[in-house]
Formats: structure tokens, sequence, C-alpha cells
């Protein structure tokens, strides 16, 4: 009995078996069983935009004096167009602010600043364009950065190449605070000197341009001011054809000057600026008085009636691929008083 039990179930098993393997093969789940398996691309990771990236790397001291030849390697990733960055909620009640953002279409190279440039009068009574030449410098820049972030306010950085590429993380901290950069050349020469050749003259200009880039990551603002405002004629007309805004200024605060003080560039912006009624201030985040000057440069500008214009671009500077990797290149690279070899530099004397 118990034998026809257990032939009985083996056979009941073994009809199940067979109806299971018929039903897979001979159905369409059988075609997609043994089909490939579907897969989905995986999402395409995207780096961090500049403006995150910078906040990422911002610290709270900033004290480097050399050059940083990997970190600056590493932010040679081209980026889209610059863009706005969102703006924080200002928690001073009383701050200068932005009374508005003008956006420029720097094709053919249009200039700004009646000290050299008269044709376009943009800006209404009490309006100024704050511009800082000269940095990224440590100490100086992220103390005009304060300044202007408890005022809320923005300004237009016009950096230099060897800068930028000495200290790309504070170069990095002025665009995340939503600041205008724009380029300075690449070592600050007066592109007006007969000593310089026309091709010399254009490697200024154009390694500035990478150098600013690959500091940022991303491509900065078509904005460019001359050193000393010395405007070579035919620099001019290369800026034009490159599709870049030339600014020079309506008003100097002269904080470069060796006697220059806090006090005196308080005084000497706000006394032009009561006879001008308005205009683009030149001011150097290079220099300490600077940065000292600019808090109280700023209560007075709030309370003189005085309103800040930011300038933006409408297109992204174009940098050329060769500049790019001659900066990328040499860029980094801090330059050395002689070749002394290592041994008669530095020698053990205790062990």
């Amino acid at each position: 009995m118990r034998n026809a039990l257990g032939l009985m179930a083996a056979s009941v098993v073994a009809a199940a078996l067979i109806a299971a393997v018929w039903y897979w093969t001979s159905s369409p789940h059988a075609q997609l069983a043994s089909s490939a398996p579907a897969t989905i691309p995986a999402a395409k990771s995207e780096p961090l935009p500049p403006a995150e990236a910078a906040k990422a790397d911002a610290r709270d001291t900033v004290d480097l004096t050399a050059a940083i030849p990997v970190k600056f390697a590493a932010a040679a990733q081209a980026a889209p167009a610059l863009s706005a960055q969102p703006a924080a909620p200002c928690a001073n009640p009383d701050a200068l602010g932005v009374s508005r953002v003008v956006e420029v279409d720097t094709t053919g190279g249009p200039g700004f600043g009646f000290e050299n440039f008269k044709q376009l009068d943009f800006l209404q009574d009490k309006e100024v364009v704050l511009t800082f030449d000269d940095g990224p410098w440590p100490g100086n820049t992220p103390a005009v950065l304060k300044a202007l972030a408890d005022q809320c306010t923005k300004g237009v950085f016009f950096s230099i190449g060897k800068h930028a590429s000495y200290h790309p993380e504070i170069l990095r901290q002025v665009y995340a605070a939503g600041h205008t950069v724009g380029t300075h050349t690449w070592s600050h020469a007066n592109l007006n000197s007969k000593k310089l050749t026309e091709q010399q003259v254009k490697d200024e200009i154009e390694k500035g341009f990478s150098a600013v880039k690959l500091a940022l990551g991303t491509a900065p603002a078509p904005f460019f001011r001359f050193p000393e405002l010395q405007h070579n004629p035919a620099a001019v007309a290369y800026l034009g054809e490159r599709n870049v805004a030339i600014f020079s200024c309506d008003l100097d605060s002269f904080d470069f000057r060796k006697t220059s003080t806090p006090d005196k560039v308080v005084q000497t912006v706000m006394t032009k600026l009561d006879k001008l009624g308005k205009g683009i201030i030149l001011m150097h985040d290079f220099q300490k008085h600077t940065a000292d000057a600019l808090p109280e440069l700023l209560r007075r500008l709030k309370a003189g009636g005085y309103k800040v214009v930011q300038m933006k671009a409408k297109e992204p500077l174009q940098t050329l691929p060769e500049y790019d990797e001659m900066v990328m290149k040499d860029g980094g690279k801090m330059p050395v008083s002689n070749a002394r070899p290592v041994s008669s530099v530095v020698q053990t004397v205790s062990q």
C-alpha cells in the first residue's frame, strides 16, 4: 500500500515538472528568459557646478602663497557658460545691495569707462559699478569678499593670470559668491610698452584668459582691463575681433599708491563720486588698505544714496585651445631664482 502511494506521489511530481517545462518553453515567457536581459544605461555622472565645487573647497582662512600645480590642473575642466548664482537671502536689512543687473553683449569689443571710452553711458544718476584688479591674493581678496557679502552687493574682478594660477581656490570663492570674473593679462605687463612685440601682447592677453578659465574650472566673462589703463590700439582692435569688452573706469581710487591709506581710499572715491554723480570705480583687491577701506566705503555709498549695478556678460569667453594647453603645462609653475642642485641648498646638519 505504502509503495503504491509512493509511486502515485512520484507520478504527480513528475507530471507537474513536465507541465512546467512545457509552459516555459512553449510560451512567451521562454522568449523573455532566453533573450539578453534588458539594460538601462546608468545616469552619467556630472561634475559639481563650479559654484558648488567652490563652496566645498572654500576655507575660512586662506594663507597660501605658492603655486598649486595639482589643484590648478584639477580645475582645468571646461564647463558651460557662466551662469548667475542663486542669491542667498540678505541678512543685513540696511545693506547696500544691488539695485540692478545689466547684461553686456560684448560683440565687437565695446568699451566702458569715461577715462578712455565716451560712447556707452549706461549708468543712471547715483549708480556705481565696483571693480577690483590684480587678484586673487591671500588675505586681501577674502577680506574684500567679506565686506561685499556683509553689504549683499556685487562687483567685477579683473584677475591676473599668474595670480589665478597661484591661488585658484580664492578665485573660485569670488565666482561662488556671484561676482563677475574678468581678466587683466597674464603678468600685468604694460601692453602699450614698445618693448613688447605684437605676438607678446597677444600672448599676455590670451594666457591671462586661459589661466583664469583653468583656475575657475569654467569660462570667465569676456571682460578685460588693460594694466595701468594703457590701451594699445592694436590690442584694442584684437580684443574687438575676440568679442571681449574693454574696461577703463570713471574714477580711480589710487589705492595702489604707496602713500595710500584706508581713509585716503574712502576720501578719494567719495570726493570724485560726489562730483561726477555716478561711475565705474577702479580699486584693487590685491591691496590690503583697499580691503580695510571697503566696509567704510560701502557704508558711505549707502548713506550717500548711491546704488550698485552689477555687470554680467551675455556669453562666456571663448579661450583658444593652444593657450589652454600652454598654461596647463607651464602656468602652475613658480619661477625659480637659480638652478642650484638640491644638495647645495639643503644639507643635513643633525640626525
